[in-house]
């Protein structure tokens, strides 16, 4: 069951340091922010690792409701703390688009069983070999 911390906290942790630093490495723009699609897949990613805590998963569509307030709230938190940063300034828009991708992230996890069936298939061929044995 710990391991199942892992990916959210590491997720939580690397969003923390990045928004932390002045400058940010961004491809350049094309008429709309790139950087939109980015907060919508990480906090869409932070979402579903919340989802697949067994405790949380276990909730059913209460856990589903509780992945996307939490990373909805760390989304507007750390635009918040955002603010404080040299050079970076706290933007509506991109808690926006971590809302969205949490919302539709944990609702594709929650009802699309081939979504969940392929994020829980293992990574390492020898593991699938045992499971399959």
């Amino acid at each position: 069951m710990k391991r199942a911390f892992c990916w959210p906290i590491l997720i939580v942790v690397t969003v923390f340091a990045v928004s932390g630093q002045s400058e940010v490495a961004t491809p350049p723009s094309f008429g709309w922010r790139l950087d939109l699609l980015a907060h919508f897949a990480v906090f869409g990613a932070l979402a579903t690792s919340i989802l697949r805590i067994p405790a949380v998963w276990r909730m059913g569509g209460r856990g589903v409701l509780l992945a996307i307030v939490l990373t909805s709230v760390y989304g507007g938190l750390d635009e918040w703390r955002q603010s404080f940063t040299p050079g970076r300034f706290m933007q509506f828009d991109d808690w926006v688009a971590d809302t969205l991708g949490a919302i539709l992230a944990a609702c594709l996890y929650a009802k699309w069983s081939l979504y969940r069936k392929i994020l829980e298939m293992p990574v390492s061929l020898s593991r699938r070999r045992r499971q399959c044995a």
